[in-house]
């Protein structure tokens, strides 16, 4: 499985379409193909800070997640409207049954 998170923080006057866009994206996401999650929240300690949590099957379905035009439209729209560059971190991960 495949576990990216992300952040982006909003410009105080742009955030009601930085929260739209996000909302758009996640949601328009969760049917492509091999997306077992995609959520956006809100920082609790940053109410501008938005936070990206995904989990993919496997890295061949996150690939063709980043190139869906959709996707691509929503990183450039993205670009005008933060405060500072976006993160994202890609993680390799195993489920344990137990811990």
């Amino acid at each position: 499985m495949i576990v990216v998170t992300g952040s982006v923080i909003a410009r105080q006057e742009s955030f009601a379409e930085v929260l739209r866009l996000s909302l758009e994206h996640v949601r328009r996401s969760r049917g492509e193909p091999g997306c077992l999650s995609h959520g956006v929240h809100v920082d609790c300690e940053n109410p501008l800070r938005l936070i990206f949590v995904e989990r993919w099957t496997d890295r061949d379905a996150l690939l063709n997640h980043f190139a869906v035009a959709a996707s691509r439209d929503f990183v450039k729209a993205l670009q005008s409207l933060v405060a500072e560059a976006a993160t994202l971190e890609i993680y390799d991960a195993t489920r344990l049954e137990k811990f």
